[in-house]
C-alpha cells in the first residue's frame, strides 16, 4: 500500500472553507483513482507550526507527522482576477501552487466543484507516472490488488526500457569521471571544482536513497576503439560523424583504464572524450548529438574543441565554465541510469517516487530470495542450516514486516531503510558459504567422489573374507566326514 499525504496550506481562506474544499476534492480523487494500492490522502497543513490537522481524517491518525512524509504541498493562492483556476508545479520543491478566485470556492452545501475537480485532475497528473511504475512493478511480481491498474502498452514499453537501462538498486554507487583526449591537450581539467558546483547538490539530494563515492582520471592520446568504423566526414553538416550502431563499441576497453571493480558498489562511468582537432566536430550521424547512454554502464559525452569551450585556455586545460554543459549532461545521464522517472517536472517529487519504487522493489527482491531459500531446504532435506542463516532469515522477516508497515503508514524513507536491510540479510542467508558447498555437493556427489577411493580398500577385504568363508566351509566338511 502506498498512501501519499497531500498537505493543503493557505493564509487567505478560512479553515472551514478549506475543509469543505478538501472533502469534495478527496471524493473527486477517489473517483478518478483506478489503482487501489496507490491513493492520495488530503490533509490540512498548519503553516504556523508545521504540523498537520488530521482531526477529520481518522484513517490517517497513525501517520508520522514529519514533513519528509508529506508527498506534496498544495498552496492555495487567491487572486482578484485573471485566468483561473490554474496550477504551477515548482521545479525544485514539492509544491503545487493553485491559483483561484474567491467565487470559485464551493459553498458548504455543494457536493461537487469545478475547482475541486481541477485540483483532483492536477494531482492525478502529478503522480500518473508513479502509479504506472508501481503497477508495473506489482504486476511483474504477480501481486494482485483489489483494483489493479494495468499500464497501457506504450507505458509498459517505456517502463521496460527504463528497467533495462537503469542499474539494479545498490546502497552505494561508485562514480568514475574520465577525461580521454585524442591528443596531448587538454592535459588538465578542473573537475573537482566542477563536481562540487554542478554535481554535489544532486548527489546530496540522492543521499536518502543511495550513497556515492567519486573518483576522476585523465588519459592523453586515447584513441577510441579500433573495432568500430572510423568516422566519416559529412560535407552537408561539415562534421565528422559516428554511426548509431557503432556507439555501443565506442569504448576502447583494451586501452582505457575503466575497471568495473573500483569502490564498494557498482561503478557508473562518465566519459568526456575530446577528439583531435583534425577530426572535429565529431557527432552522431543520425541526430547530430554528441552524448549517449550505455545501459547499465554509464554515459559518454563528446566535447568538440571548435564548439565546446568557453574559456581562452582551451589548449592545455578545461575550466569549470568549460565543463558546465558536460556536467549538466552527466547529471541527466545519472538520473536516467538510476531509474528516476521523467515526470513530473519537480525533481523532489521524482526522487520521492524513486524512494517508493525502490522500497517496493527491495521488498519483492528480499521476499523472492527468501522463498528460493525455503524451496532449497525442502528440495535438499539433508542440508544442515547454520545458526547464521537462521538469524539472517529471522532478521529478513522482521525488516520485511516493518517495511510493509512503514509503507502502509506513509513512512517511505523508513520503509526503504528496512527494505534495504531485509534484502541484504536475505542475500547473506542464501549465499552462506557453508550452505553453498552443501548445495553444490549433495550426498550423491560425495558417494561418487569417495567410491573410487574405497574400491582399492574394499577389494582386498572382500577377497580375504571370501577366503575365510571358504576355509570355514572346508573345515566343516572335514569334520562332518
Amino acid at each position: 500500500m502506498f498512501p501519499l499525504r497531500i498537505a493543503f496550506e493557505t493564509d487567505d481562506v478560512p479553515l472551514h472553507e478549506v475543509q469543505n474544499l478538501l472533502t469534495i476534492t478527496q471524493h473527486a480523487i477517489d473517483d478518478l483513482n483506478d489503482f487501489s494500492a496507490h491513493h492520495l490522502r488530503l490533509l490540512i497543513s498548519d503553516t504556523q507550526n508545521g504540523t498537520v490537522d488530521e482531526s477529520d481524517f481518522k484513517d490517517n491518525k497513525h501517520m508520522d507527522k514529519s514533513s519528509e512524509d508529506i508527498a506534496l504541498t498544495v498552496r492555495l493562492v487567491a487572486e482578484a482576477s485573471g485566468s483561473t483556476p490554474h496550477a504551477e508545479l515548482q521545479t525544485y520543491a514539492s509544491i503545487l501552487d493553485v491559483y483561484f478566485t474567491s467565487n470559485q470556492m464551493p459553498s458548504p452545501s455543494s457536493t461537487s466543484s469545478p475547482l475541486a475537480t481541477f485540483i483532483a485532475n492536477e494531482l492525478q497528473k502529478v503522480f500518473t507516472e508513479e502509479q504506472a511504475a508501481l503497477a508495473f512493478l506489482l504486476s511483474a511480481n504477480n501481486v494482485q490488488s483489489t483494483k489493479t491498474k494495468v499500464p497501457s502498452s506504450d507505458v509498459h514499453k517505456m517502463l521496460s526500457r527504463r528497467m533495462t537501462r537503469s542499474f539494479k538498486y545498490a546502497p552505494t554507487y561508485h562514480l568514475t569521471f574520465s577525461l580521454f583526449a585524442a591528443t596531448g591537450a587538454p592535459s588538465s581539467w578542473d573537475v573537482e571544482s566542477a563536481l562540487q558546483v554542478y554535481m554535489a547538490p544532486l548527489l546530496e539530494s540522492l543521499a536518502p536513497i543511495s550513497n556515492f563515492t567519486v573518483d576522476t582520471q585523465l588519459q592523453l592520446y586515447a584513441s577510441f576503439s579500433p573495432s568500430i568504423r572510423q568516422p566519416d566526414f559529412n560535407t552537408e553538416h561539415h562534421a565528422w560523424t559516428l554511426r548509431k550502431e557503432d556507439l555501443s563499441g565506442f569504448i576502447n576497453a583494451a586501452e582505457w583504464p575503466l575497471s568495473p571493480s573500483i569502490g564498494v558498489g557498482p561503478t557508473i562511468n562518465f566519459i568526456l572524450y575530446v577528439p583531435a582537432s583534425d577530426q572535429s566536430p565529431l557527432q552522431i550521424e543520425e541526430n547530430g548529438g554528441n552524448s549517449w547512454l550505455v545501459p547499465q554502464w554509464g554515459g559518454i559525452q563528446i566535447l568538440n574543441p571548435s564548439t565546446g569551450f568557453e574559456s581562452a585556455s582551451i589548449a592545455s586545460a578545461l575550466s569549470v565554465d568549460d565543463l558546465r554543459k558536460t556536467m549538466y549532461t552527466f547529471s541527466h545521464q545519472l538520473l536516467s541510469l538510476l531509474g528516476i522517472p521523467e515526470s513530473p517536472s519537480s525533481l523532489p517529487i521524482r526522487l520521492s517516487t524513486l524512494t517508493r519504487v525502490r522500497a517496493a522493489h527491495l521488498i519483492f527482491s528480499a521476499s523472492s530470495t527468501l522463498g528460493a531459500l525455503a524451496r532449497l531446504t525442502k528440495t535438499l532435506p539433508s542440508i544442515s542450516i547454520p545458526d547464521t542463516v537462521a538469524k539472517a532469515t529471522s532478521q529478513t522477516l522482521s525488516h520485511l514486516h516493518q517495511a510493509c508497515n512503514d509503507l502502509k503508514d506513509g513512512r517511505f524513507h523508513s520503509a526503504l531503510g528496512h527494505a534495504r536491510v531485509a534484502e541484504a540479510e536475505a542475500e547473506r542467508a542464501f549465499f552462506e558459504r557453508s550452505m553453498v558447498g552443501q548445495v553444490y555437493f549433495p550426498d550423491e556427489h560425495k558417494v561418487a567422489v569417495y567410491l573410487p577411493l574405497l574400491g582399492p580398500v574394499a577389494v582386498p577385504l572382500t577377497m580375504a573374507a571370501l577366503k575365510e568363508l571358504k576355509a570355514i566351509r572346508q573345515k566343516r566338511s572335514l569334520t562332518g566326514a
